[in-house]
């Protein structure tokens, strides 16, 4: 970047630049050094004067070489006029001076751990980051990274470039506008944490340099990567290779998928908080005959898997309140008719059975009759490989006293918000009117359903997913509905889960950074203070919960490999190369970064029992794991081969 020598700005950057004539220090947007006067002229306009001065204070000054080096002279041309002038700034007057001091005295102070402001990018290292195109304005509210991070992290974000301002989720300096609290809690717990996006058409480069990271936090919201003309799958198999590389990813596209699907009801539907007559569909003739028997039976939630905010999720009952007795007695006849509402914004229909299940297979046809809802159906397109699929759930009338939801870090309990549908209602999603209280963690009347979920199902829930080598998210949300007659005493309450969600979940008491029609400004700052506290209390207990995931995964690779174990198979592909050894016993895990890849050669003699006189039981020489492990010790890789 070429910069020119122009005249001295004007104002408060005019005075400034008079009091360090000479002094020059590096900008590490290029690296190289400018005076104040040069650096202020290059970003006048694109930054605020005060960001200006502030980020002067973090360049680093460029040190003088030996005890002779001193300011230039003045040029012989300066007349006794400008010597005069110049004394005079050299040694103020002692009114001069006091002013001066008075002046610095009430300047504030730089604190090393005080937020970005406007126009401050504190996202270009400890990793380089330079390859990526940088979507955002600045890091307006982001701490420091620290000098010495214990690990190095990533909040990965994505700007949406056909939307304003980069969504719907975004404060206006096109960060999402809950991103600053996740990264300070990761800097609080002494990691860094770099705030960049995702850009489709640099997803090689990108997925590149995010190997440099020990995790990443993703925060992009679901069709916002397609949105902006990407593809999803292609970023959810970059992630799973980098979790395969033993880099954190949180949450793993496997996590969102299994977590937030909707058939996870029946994965944990024989545990306190499930119920035991929950079905899953993945095909039309299951479908047809399995939600015709169950509607006979009592009255159902059917849930598809692909929806948000409540589209596609059904409250359905028997108009007739023809129920049978026994489940299995009957089954629906394809005219009789269905009352429904749907909970994205209750709104009631009726339709027939035949013209529901066709539109739950087809979407709007001759045969599924008219529809005033949003959605559009098929359900069940593209089969179970691409989501398709439905959930037939009992239905727990107490759902209109609403639902509670658990803001969950980790596996601890943050908070409960008690959902209320408005009257006459079934949903409490966002913008039905519902009315929303806030518990602590320890309330009470919840006590029996804490008690059982914290200490009896959490350690159950992954393994039931398929997810037993996962953590649990750091930020996610489990909706619970009270299936118990009415009357039932608060301590006997049965309530199960509606569903969970990882999938970028928002924090509420950020909302106003978040832009609107009536705040297109909105921004970090405008979170008020009473909010502010608690957000940070979010992001330190999430940034704790990283911490210790971060420090669990770093203690394995010292714990050396069992019995039957196999830790040769990486970084190196070998592969093509025949396992003549039963395991790797013994053997340390190889480094994730290692300064340098080797192998340890040894030979099995086929011909000779077990391989060789000099052989362990596995096959491995007797003494090939100490080298090994010593080669291991020193940071570089060493798998042994045949």
């Amino acid at each position: 970047r070429e910069r020119q020598r122009i005249p001295a700005p004007t104002g408060i950057l005019e005075a400034r630049a008079s009091i360090m004539p000479a002094e020059k220090r590096i900008d590490a947007e290029d690296g190289v050094a400018y005076t104040f006067e040069e650096l202020a002229e290059y970003y006048k306009g694109k930054y605020k004067k005060k960001a200006i001065e502030a980020y002067w204070d973090e360049c680093k000054p460029v040190k003088k070489k030996g005890k002779a080096a001193k300011e230039p002279e003045p040029k012989v041309k300066a007349k006794s006029k400008g010597k005069a002038k110049a004394k005079t700034k050299a040694e103020p007057a002692p009114k001069s001076k006091a002013k001066a001091k008075a002046k610095a005295d009430a300047a504030p102070k730089k604190e090393s751990g005080r937020p970005a402001l406007a126009g401050q990018y504190r996202s270009g290292k400890p990793v380089n980051v330079s390859p990526l195109t940088k979507m955002t304005k600045d890091d307006l509210g982001l701490l420091p990274q620290p000098k010495k991070p214990r690990f190095k992290t990533a909040l990965v974000g994505i700007y949406v470039r056909s939307q304003p301002n980069g969504g719907t989720d975004k404060s206006s300096n096109g960060h999402r506008y809950d991103s600053i609290p996740f990264a300070n809690g990761m800097i609080g717990a002494d990691m860094s944490c770099q705030l960049i996006n995702y850009v489709h058409e640099e997803h090689d480069v990108f997925f590149e340099v995010v190997k440099n990271f020990d995790a990443l936090i993703v925060r992009c919201n679901p069709g916002q990567i397609k949105a902006d003309g990407g593809y999803q799958n292609k970023f959810d198999d970059g992630m799973r290779a980098l979790r395969k590389q033993g880099i954190q990813v949180w949450p793993s596209p496997d996590v969102m998928e299994f977590m937030g699907a909707k058939d996870a009801l029946c994965k944990i539907a024989d545990m306190s908080i499930g119920l035991e007559d929950t079905l899953a569909y993945y095909d039309a003739a299951a479908f047809s005959a399995g939600f015709k028997k169950t509607m006979a039976f009592q009255p159902r939630v059917i849930k598809q898997n692909r929806g948000s905010a409540g589209e596609g999720i059904w409250i359905i009952k028997l108009k007739s309140g023809n129920y049978c007795k026994t489940y299995g007695e009957r089954s629906c006849a394809d005219d009789e008719v269905l009352d429904m509402m749907e909970a994205n914004d209750n709104h009631s229909e009726e339709h027939t059975v035949a013209e529901f299940v066709e539109f739950c297979l087809n979407g709007r046809t001759a045969k599924s009759g008219t529809w005033t809802s949003k959605g559009v159906g098929k359900y069940l397109e593209g089969g179970k490989e691409a989501g398709g699929q439905l959930v037939d759930q009992r239905f727990c009338p107490r759902i209109v006293e609403g639902e509670l939801r658990y803001n969950m870090i980790g596996d601890s309990l943050f908070g409960i918000i008690h959902k209320k549908p408005k009257e006459g209602g079934i949903s409490a999603v966002s913008g039905t009117g519902s009315i929303y209280t806030f518990y602590g963690p320890k309330e009470k009347k919840f006590a029996n359903l804490t008690k059982n979920f914290l200490g009896a199902d959490l350690a159950k829930i992954m393994p039931a997913l398929g997810l037993t080598e996962e953590p649990i998210p750091l930020w996610w949300t489990s909706d619970f509905i009270n299936a118990s007659p009415p009357g039932t005493p608060e301590k006997d309450e049965k309530w199960i889960v509606g569903e969970f969600n990882c999938s970028c979940v928002g924090i509420s008491k950020c909302l106003a950074a978040c832009i609107t029609d009536d705040a297109p400004n909105a921004c970090f700052s405008d979170i008020a203070k009473k909010d502010a506290n608690e957000v940070k209390r979010i992001g330190d207990m999430v940034g704790s919960k990283a911490l210790t995931i971060l420090l669990k995964e770093a203690k394995k690779t010292r714990i050396p490999a069992a019995a039957g174990e196999y830790l040769s198979g990486s970084p190196v592909d070998v592969s093509s190369l025949k396992k003549m050894t039963k395991d790797d016993l013994g053997l340390l895990q190889q480094p994730r970064k290692p300064k340098f890849k080797t192998a340890l050669v040894g030979i099995y003699v086929r011909s000779q029992p077990n391989g060789g006189t000099d052989k362990s039981s596995n096959g491995q020489r007797y003494d090939s794991i100490p080298f090994a492990n010593g080669v291991i010790g020193a940071g570089m890789s060493c798998q042994l081969i045949n």
